[in-house]
């Protein structure tokens, strides 16, 4: 399964950058991004494991759970 790359802004537009067959590969690109992206648009770059780009997208777009630190 491919790592697709993803550069995110504020309202949960997704824009597809790029994806890659290796991690090391998808890790370096994102870095670079994130490196480039320091001074110019806002959003964040995002790195996600999927079998396709749809699965991909539904993933990024879907609601995350708070963080659990620990239990009470």
């Amino acid at each position: 399964m491919p790592y697709f790359v993803y550069r995110v802004n504020s309202p949960k537009q997704l824009e597809y950058v790029d994806n890659k067959n290796e991690y090391r590969a998808a890790k370096e690109l994102v870095r670079n991004l994130r490196s480039e992206q320091q001074n110019a648009a806002p959003g964040t770059v995002r790195m996600i494991f999927a079998k396709t780009r749809g699965e991909a997208e539904k993933l990024l777009s879907a609601p995350r759970d708070g963080r659990v630190i620990g239990e009470d």
